[in-house]
């Protein structure tokens, strides 16, 4: 029986880079950092989510060839993999407070759908959507 998803992953174009990126700026923490021979196993967490790992892989042997390696970093770098979504309380102090740290924004806060998200990119391309965790009350009029 299985017991639920455990690691999720990413590809990365360095990773002692994307390391600083996701603890300096972001807050995770790390998890595992393992080699075997030229193979590197880098896992992060939030430091609120303890039971999932974010994977920080770099696409190359003994996974992918020096072709689907290539093809990968491409991608990525394009911002063409699929984007990950961060959750926050407070959209707006988080995007000043990552900005303030050197995050690249594609998108600035906005509203929609009663709630505020914003978009980022780390180092390697990849695209992350950081949204509100809940919706924020709304005014009502008395009638």
């Amino acid at each position: 029986m299985t017991r639920g998803v455990n690691t999720a992953g990413l590809y990365v174009r360095d990773q002692d880079e994307a390391l600083a990126f996701y603890v300096g700026k972001l807050g995770f923490i790390l998890h595992t950092d393992v080699r075997n021979g030229d193979y590197r196993w880098l896992t992060v967490q939030h430091p609120e989510q303890p039971a999932f790992q974010l994977g920080l892989f770099k696409p190359g042997p003994p996974v992918h060839d020096a072709a689907t390696a290539q093809t990968l970093n491409e991608m990525v770098a394009k911002g063409a993999m699929p984007p990950l979504v961060l959750a926050v309380d407070d959209c707006r102090a988080a995007y000043a407070r990552m900005r303030e740290s050197g995050v690249e924004f594609t998108q600035e806060p906005v509203e929609r759908y009663g709630r505020v998200d914003a978009g980022f990119r780390d180092p390697s391309g990849n695209g992350w959507k950081m949204i509100e965790t809940a919706a924020k009350p709304q005014s009502r009029s008395s009638i």
